[in-house]
């Protein structure tokens, strides 16, 4: 008598059920982008990776942030956008756009957008490309991957080195002093929403008159 059935693990009900969920949920995003109504700026577009502490924005956030940066920037503008691809997904589904935006980013997912992709590590803040000047963008638009001390430092190294002045960042709300200290930004009214709940409340901070307040 074989009784190596014995020895296999059985799945509960319940977790039967919350695999078929997960799996159901998977088909319809693949749907959706195989639908051709689908935008490949659409936030969620490119999912979330829980490992690289990626956490998007929801619609609302992202489009108040994005357009904050365009009129930040002004007509023409420059918009660097730092570990914020959800913002750069929104600014590149405007109509009109009388700006230029990139995005730099340590996810290579990100490289579908082509010569706007940049390849960004905050450990090695100023291994950018030559052709990335100093002081070129009218705003820097940035949301520092963890909530660290020295993860904000070296992104903030970044910041400076981009920005011609205006500063947009996101990251929580523990991290107001150092954001200060590193950046001279202030913590602004608005509260940005991601589209899953986080346990950290996040902020966004400026260092400059803005229509966050």
């Amino acid at each position: 008598m074989d009784d190596d059935d014995d020895d296999i693990p059985q799945l509960s009900s319940h977790t039967l059920a919350a695999l078929q969920e997960f799996y159901l949920e998977q088909q319809q995003r693949e749907g959706m982008k195989t639908s051709q109504g689908f935008n490949q700026y659409s936030i969620g577009s490119i999912e979330e990776d829980w490992q690289l502490s990626q956490f998007w924005y929801s619609d609302e956030t992202a489009s108040c942030l994005a357009n904050e940066a365009v009129v930040a920037a002004g007509k023409g503008g420059r918009i660097a956008c730092v570990s914020a691809p959800s913002v750069y997904q929104k600014l590149k589904k405007r109509d009109g756009k009388d700006f230029s935006v990139c995005i730099l980013e340590y996810d290579r997912r990100f490289s579908v957008y082509g010569e706007e992709f940049i390849f960004y590590d905050y450990n090695h803040p100023l291994n950018l490309p030559e052709n990335l000047l100093p002081h070129s963008f009218d705003i820097v638009i940035a949301d520092p991957p963890y909530l660290s001390e020295e993860c904000l430092q070296k992104t903030a190294e970044t910041i400076k080195y981009l920005t011609r002045g205006k500063i947009l960042l996101c990251t929580g709300a523990v991290m107001e002093e150092q954001a200060a200290k590193h950046l001279g930004v202030k913590i602004c009214k608005f509260i940005p929403k991601h589209l899953r709940n986080l346990a950290n409340e996040f902020r966004c901070y400026v260092n400059y008159a803005s229509g966050l307040d």
